[in-house]
C-alpha cells in the first residue's frame, strides 16, 4: 500500500542533479506544491577546493523556478564537520571502514535538515532509488528495481521516525527513465553527470584529504601465509580489507586481506581473489532494526553498495550483537563496514549494523 500524498506538506531536498530534480517534476505534476530546500555543506574552510556547490546551486535554482518552487538553503556545514566528519576520521584512525554516506543519511539529510527546517513538513523528499511500503499499518523500506542504483543500503541506518517522514518519488524507476524523464522535460541537469565520491571533497583525492587530518605513519607490509616482507605503508588508514588497486608492490597482484593495528603491521595475500580475502562468519554489533525488531531466520545481505545480496543464518549473541553465517564466502568483508540486512526476497530492508570482525 502506498501513501496517501494529497494534503501533505512536502519539502524536496534538492541538490542540483538529475534525481532530486526529477523527484520535483514528478511531485508538481501529481498536483502537489512542494517547497525545495538545499543543503550547503561545503568544505571544511575556505580553500581552494574543486567543489561544485556553485554549480549545483545554479541548476537547483533553474529547476525550483521551472516549477513555481520555493528554494531556501539550509546550512548545515557545522552540523556535517562536527558529526559525518568526526565520524569518518575517527573510524579511519581506529582502522576500520567507515561509510560517510550512511551517516550523511541519518545525521544530516533527516537529521539536521528536519531539526532546522523539516519539522514544519509532513514529509522529506529525496532522490535515493529505494521505495516504501506500508505494510500491516507500518512503514517500511523496500528496494528499488533498479539493482545497481539501489540505495537502501545508504539508508539502513535512519532512525524510524524518519523513515515514516521519508518520501523516494523516483525510487521506482530505473536510472535509464529516470534520464529520459529529464531530456523529455527539458530540465538543465537532464545528461549531467551523477556526482561520486564524497561530496564536499569535490575532485580533492580521498587519501590526500586523509593525510591531512591523521598525516602517514609508516610500517611493514608482509605476506599473509609467509611472513615474507613484501614492502611499507605509508598508514593503515590509507587501505581497506579486500584493497587491490593502488598498492604498488611487485609481483603481484595483492590483496589487502589483514591490519594489525597494534603492530601497525598490513597483510596482503598474492593471486587473483585469494581465499585468505573471503569469509563466509564475521561478527556485526549495534544491530538497527528499520521498522520494528522482527527475527532473522531466512534473510539476505550485502556489505557494500553493489547489486548483490547473500544468503546467510544470523545468529544471535548478545544485545545487539548478532554473527552472520554466510552460505557463501563474501570478499573483502571490513570492520567498520554496514552489514544491511533484508528479507529473502531482498524486498524489505530489515536494518543493519557495524562489522566487528
Amino acid at each position: 500500500m502506498k501513501e496517501v500524498l494529497n494534503d501533505k506538506r512536502i519539502a524536496v531536498l534538492l541538490s542540483g542533479g538529475v534525481d532530486s530534480s526529477v523527484v520535483v517534476y514528478e511531485l508538481v505534476s501529481q498536483g502537489l506544491h512542494p517547497d525545495c530546500f538545499y543543503i550547503k555543506i561545503g568544505p571544511e574552510e575556505d580553500e581552494e577546493w574543486d567543489c561544485t556547490s556553485e554549480e549545483d546551486m545554479e541548476m537547483a535554482t533553474v529547476v525550483a523556478k521551472k516549477y513555481g518552487c520555493l528554494l531556501e538553503v539550509v546550512d548545515c556545514h557545522r552540523e556535517y564537520w562536527d558529526e559525518v566528519a568526526r565520524y569518518t576520521i575517527e573510524k579511519v584512525r581506529a582502522g576500520f571502514t567507515p561509510n560517510p554516506d550512511v551517516m550523511c543519511n541519518r545525521l544530516i539529510k533527516f537529521g539536521a535538515f528536519d531539526a532546522k527546517v523539516g519539522h514544519n513538513y509532513d514529509l522529506i523528499a529525496t532522490g535515493h532509488y529505494a521505495q516504501t511500503e506500508i505494510i500491516d499499518g507500518k512503514k517500511w523500506l523496500v528496494t528499488s528495481p533498479d539493482p545497481v542504483k539501489d540505495q537502501t543500503d545508504f539508508l539502513a541506518q535512519i532512525y524510524d521516525w524518519q523513515l515514516r517522514k521519508a518520501l523516494f518519488p523516483i525510487g521506482h524507476y530505473m536510472k535509464d527513465e529516470v534520464r529520459q524523464i529529464a531530456e523529455r522535460e527539458h530540465l538543465i541537469n537532464a545528461r549531467r553527470k551523477d556526482s561520486q565520491g564524497i561530496c564536499f571533497l569535490g575532485k580533492i583525492n580521498y587519501n590526500d584529504y586523509i593525510r591531512r587530518f591523521l598525516g602517514d605513519n609508516p610500517g611493514e607490509v608482509l605476506e599473509l601465509e609467509t611472513g615474507k616482507k613484501i614492502g611499507q605503508h605509508r598508514g593503515l588508514w590509507f587501505h581497506t580489507i579486500g584493497q587491490r588497486h593502488g598498492l604498488g608492490f611487485g609481483g603481484g597482484p595483492w590483496f589487502v586481506v589483514k591490519k594489525d593495528i597494534p603492530a601497525n603491521i598490513l597483510y596482503v595475500s598474492k593471486g587473483y581473489e585469494p581465499t585468505a580475502a573471503f569469509k563466509d562468519t564475521f561478527q556485526i554489533q549495534d544491530f538497527h532494526f528499520l521498522t520494528e525488531k522482527v527475527e532473522m531466520k531466512d534473510v539476505t545481505f550485502k556489505i557494500r553498495h553493489t547489486p548483490e545480496y547473500h544468503r546467510a543464518i544470523i545468529e544471535q549473541v548478545g544485545e545487539g550483537e548478532y554473527i552472520i553465517h554466510s552460505e557463501v564466502a563474501v570478499h573483502g568483508v571490513a570492520p567498520g563496514q554496514f552489514c544491511v540486512v533484508y528479507d529473502s526476497h531482498h524486498h524489505c530492508c530489515i536494518g543493519s549494523a557495524e562489522i566487528v570482525g
